[in-house]
C-alpha cells in the first residue's frame, strides 16, 4: 500500500528584523499595544528578496537536506498571496531556477490557508493514476511587506515575510501518512481581508497609472471567523480521520495572533500545550505561517515520527482548511 509521507521540511526568513520598537518610530504604537494584543515582538521585512528569492532558498535548502535531484520532482506547488507578479507563476520561477525541469508547476492563491489546500492538491495528485506524480515539492512562501500600507497601525504590526516548504513521497507502507482534511471556503466574506485588490478600467483610454490597493482588514470580523469556524474545521477533520482530539499530539496552526490560537483551544477543550506558537518572532506569513512553524517543531526534536498532528490555516477567502496527518 503507498502512503504519503513529509520527507523534509526547511523554511528560510530575510535577515532584517523589525522589532515593535522599531514600529513605534515610524507610527503611533508600542510595543506593549502590539503584543499584548496579538503576542507579536518583532517580524522578518524582505529587503531585495521578492518571493520567489524567498521560496528558490527554501527548494534549495530542501534539496541539500534530501539528496533529490531536482529533476526528479514531479510537482512544485507555492502557495502564496503575495507573488512576484500576476504571471508568471511564482512555482514557475522557482522550478526554473531549480532547474526541476520535470515538474509540473503553479500557485495556489488561499491566502493564510494556502499551504493547507496546497497540501489537498498535492494529495489528488499523487493519488491520481492519470498524473503518477510521486515527488512533491510544496512551499509557502511571502512577502507582506510589498502589500502593506506602513502607515496603517491596525494591519502594518500584524505581518512579516518568510518562506517554508517540504519534499513530499508516495512509499510503500510507510508510517507516515495523510489522514484527512477539511476545507471550507466562505466568499460572502471575502470583503473582509483584502490585499493586492484592482479596479477594472472607468474609461477608455485610461489615464494615470493602475492601482493596486494595499492589505486591509476587519479585525474584528476576522477574530469572530477564526475562533468559531476552525474549531468546527478541526472537528469536522478528526471526525473523518476517526481519532479523537486527545489523540492529536500537536495543533500546528496559522499564526495570526496567540489570542487566537489562544481561544481556539479553549474551544476545543484542549492543553495550550498542545498549540505551539512562534508568532512573538515571525508574526503572521500568511502561506508560509504554518510550515514555519511546523519545519521549527522537526528541527528542535519536538515532533516525532508517528505522531498525529492538525495542520489549520485560516484567513483570505474568507477560507479555512485543515488536514491531519501522522508524521
Amino acid at each position: 500500500m503507498e502512503t504519503i509521507k513529509v520527507v523534509k521540511t526547511a523554511s528560510y526568513v530575510p535577515a532584517k528584523v523589525v522589532t515593535n520598537d522599531d514600529l513605534s518610530q515610524i507610527m503611533d504604537t508600542s510595543d506593549e499595544w502590539i503584543s499584548s494584543r496579538t503576542g507579536i515582538k518583532q517580524r522578518h521585512v524582505s529587503v531585495n528578496e521578492n518571493t520567489s528569492q524567498l521560496c528558490f532558498n527554501v527548494a534549495k535548502l530542501l534539496l541539500e537536506k534530501s539528496g533529490w535531484d531536482a529533476a526528479s520532482i514531479d510537482l512544485l506547488i507555492v502557495a502564496t498571496m503575495s507573488p512576484d507578479s500576476y504571471t508568471p507563476a511564482t512555482a514557475a520561477l522557482v522550478q526554473g531556477k531549480i532547474g526541476a525541469h520535470n515538474a509540473i508547476a503553479f500557485d495556489v492563491s488561499a491566502a493564510c490557508s494556502g499551504f493547507i489546500y496546497g497540501l489537498n492538491v498535492a494529495e489528488k495528485f499523487m493519488g491520481s493514476s492519470n498524473t503518477a506524480c510521486k515527488r512533491v515539492m510544496l512551499i509557502g512562501g511571502e512577502v507582506l511587506s510589498k502589500v502593506i500600507d506602513w502607515s496603517d497601525r491596525t494591519t502594518a504590526v500584524l505581518f512579516g515575510d518568510g518562506a517554508a516548504g517540504m519534499l513530499l513521497e508516495q512509499q510503500d507502507d510507510s508510517e507516515s501518512r495523510f489522514i484527512a482534511s477539511s476545507l471550507h471556503t466562505y466568499g460572502e466574506l471575502g470583503d473582509k481581508l483584502e490585499a493586492g485588490k484592482t479596479e477594472a478600467l472607468t474609461a477608455f483610454p485610461m489615464t494615470g497609472e493602475h492601482q493596486i490597493k494595499a492589505f486591509s482588514m476587519s479585525g474584528r470580523d476576522v477574530y469572530k471567523f477564526a475562533t468559531h469556524k476552525v474549531p468546527l474545521s478541526i472537528e469536522e477533520a478528526v471526525a473523518k480521520a476517526g481519532v479523537t482530539l486527545d489523540q492529536v499530539d500537536y495543533f500546528v496552526l496559522h499564526q495570526a495572533n496567540s489570542r487566537i490560537v489562544t481561544q481556539i483551544a479553549k474551544r476545543l477543550e484542549q492543553p495550550l500545550a498542545k498549540f505551539p506558537m512562534n508568532i512573538a518572532e515571525y508574526g503572521n506569513t500568511s502561506a508560509a505561517s504554518v510550515p514555519l512553524l511546523l519545519d521549527e517543531l522537526i528541527t528542535n526534536k519536538t515532533l516525532k515520527r508517528g505522531q498525529v498532528i492538525v495542520l489549520s490555516g485560516f484567513g483570505g477567502g474568507l477560507t479555512v482548511g485543515t488536514q491531519i496527518i501522522k508524521y
